[in-house]
């Protein structure tokens, strides 16, 4: 199984930008997606974000434009850019991975330990 490593999230002003990193290491699928998901205090679980291996990537609508998820040359490290920050991005943020790509957490069997970021208004 994948182990997923997060890192980067923290507290920023409205308007700011944050950099989260998500470091794969064990079994490493050979054709895989790696999605950001996150989850707000009381709200379920999202999907933000997913690269494939090949680097095609999707957004969920209230990220893109402001969201940029890309990685590393060796595909080693998936990385989640995150600009224009707005109090409503506060959540708690998991890199998962899988084969298939979806926005469905229960297609997804590899999970971080999650990484908190905090935007104030």
């Amino acid at each position: 199984q994948m182990q997923l490593v997060e890192s980067g999230g923290g507290s920023v002003q409205a308007g700011g930008s944050l950099r989260l990193s998500c470091a794969k290491s064990g079994y490493i699928y050979s054709s895989y997606c790696l999605a950001w998901f996150r989850q707000a205090p009381g709200k379920e679980r999202e999907g933000v974000a997913t690269i494939r291996s090949d680097g095609s990537t999707r957004y969920t609508d209230s990220v893109k434009g402001r969201f940029t998820v890309s990685q590393d040359n060796a595909k080693i490290i998936v990385y989640l850019q995150m600009n224009s920050l707005k109090p409503e991005d506060t959540a708690m943020y998991y890199c998962a991975a899988s084969p298939l790509c979806s926005w469905r957490q229960e297609d997804f069997a590899s999970w971080g330990q999650g990484t908190q970021v905090t935007v104030s208004s």
